[in-house]
């Protein structure tokens, strides 16, 4: 790992250190400790992910033209400056485009960052690059969090002053470190398209790229989209899941995350990508049977949380599985000097299914018990299904990147030139 790597690294866990700071108690802080209600908070919630929606279409062409470097910097600038700003907001009118410029800040460092690990890694270590960072985010969102619920009392408002520029300050910080990291040079794309709708249309005529931005969409709305909205609900209504249990079973999540995550690693590396994101599909769909049992199976309010925690663990897993699987693939199909586009286009995925997996999980996990469980069982067979498609687009190199380095040896070190799939 070069000092590149290192700084970004850190980049990656003190960002999620930040927003962990603050993310879980946005809620309470708007609604209750500003005393601006429930309408305005969950306003607020919806503020960061159309912000996100907004910006990331044009994140993808600045980072291509101007680099990942630059287009970060701005980023935790206007990231410092939102979180500063919503720690001082008092009404819904300075509280709302705080909210906007901290989500729009925040939307960008995702692809900013990623762009610059695919600038720093080769094929052969973009899958430990990309471990290692969700390692990071996940160990700095669980401190920050921790840190974060020690800090906060709801009858002070100053303390969640005090966290929120604890934030921006976090923000800062990186734009320091951030300076000092020096960048490959990346070759300038040979025919590049131009104008404003160039790279877009190449990119939706990279069938691979397409396929996999489906399959990243259904990913995300059938788990992340789920954790605090509908599986929570579902957990606390169908399920009679405590407070603290559902605690526990966060907790267990990024402990399954930070406890196999290199383990993981090792496995997934002398597999296709294909077959282990059909894996963590069926992965997924064993998590949604131990919940519909937690709240379907009449057993003892012990053996549901137990089923309920066992869930979230299942998850868990299957992230592990993913992080050093999906976010190289999608540098890997992308043509030389496209990454951030790439990245930027899959983010944007993401932030689409984080918008819609609340809002359709949300209500059925709280009423429609049974639906609720069938319907994302379905989901998450649907990934095995998805991904098996997946893998007959993929080049034999992009399923499985290690036959390259076999290949090299075979071949006494001579290396060949990697074939892009709808380039």
């Amino acid at each position: 790992m070069g000092a590149a790597m290192r700084r970004i690294h850190a980049g990656n866990a003190l960002s999620a250190f930040g927003l962990g700071f603050t993310v879980p108690f946005l809620y309470v802080y708007v609604a209750q400790v500003r005393g601006l209600g429930s309408m305005t908070a969950g306003i607020v919630l919806a503020v960061f992910a159309v912000a996100a929606l907004v910006v990331l279409p044009f994140a993808g062409r600045a980072i291509v033209r101007r680099g990942p470097l630059p287009v970060l910097l701005v980023a935790l600038v206007t990231a410092s400056l939102g979180a500063l700003s919503l720690g001082l907001a008092n009404s819904a009118t300075t509280v709302l485009p705080a909210a906007a410029t901290l989500g729009a800040g925040q939307a960008v460092m995702s692809p900013a960052l990623a762009t610059m690990i695919v600038d720093c890694s080769s094929a052969d270590t973009r899958s430990r690059a990309f471990a290692t960072q969700f390692f990071l985010q996940n160990l700095g969102l669980g401190v920050g969090g921790l840190i974060g619920g020690h800090i906060v009392d709801t009858s002070r408002a100053s303390s969640f002053t005090l966290l929120f520029s604890i934030e921006a300050a976090m923000f800062l910080l990186l734009v320091v470190i951030m300076s000092t990291v020096r960048l490959p040079r990346t070759p300038k794309v040979e025919g590049a398209p131009q104008g404003r709708g160039g790279s877009w249309k190449q990119l939706l005529g990279n069938r691979a790229m397409v396929q996999l931005s489906v399959l990243g969409f259904v990913l995300f709305f059938a788990c992340y989209g789920q954790f605090e909205s509908g599986l929570s609900a579902y957990g606390v209504e169908a399920a009679g899941i405590s407070t603290s249990a559902l605690g526990t079973a966060m907790a267990a999540n990024t402990a399954m995350i930070v406890v196999a995550q290199f383990a993981v690693l090792k496995f997934v590396e002398r597999r296709k990508r294909s077959r282990v994101i059909a894996a963590v599909g069926l992965i997924w769909a064993v998590a949604w049977l131990a919940a519909g049992y937690a709240g379907l199976g009449h057993g003892s309010q012990t053996m549901a949380t137990a089923a309920f925690v066992s869930t979230y663990a299942l998850f868990g897993l299957g992230e592990a599985m993913l992080s050093p699987t999906v976010a190289p693939l999608v540098a890997d199909l992308a043509p030389t000097g496209m990454a951030g586009q790439y990245n930027s286009a899959f983010a944007l995925v993401k932030q689409l299914a984080l918008a819609v997996g609340p809002a359709v999980g949300g209500p059925m996990g709280a009423s429609l018990h049974g639906p609720y469980i069938v319907t994302f069982l379905l989901f998450s067979l649907g990934i095995t299904c998805l991904a098996v498609r997946l893998g007959r687009q993929l080049t034999p190199v992009q399923d499985q990147p290690s036959l390259a380095r076999s290949r090299v040896v075979a071949r006494g070190g001579a290396q060949e030139e990697p074939v892009r799939a709808g380039a």
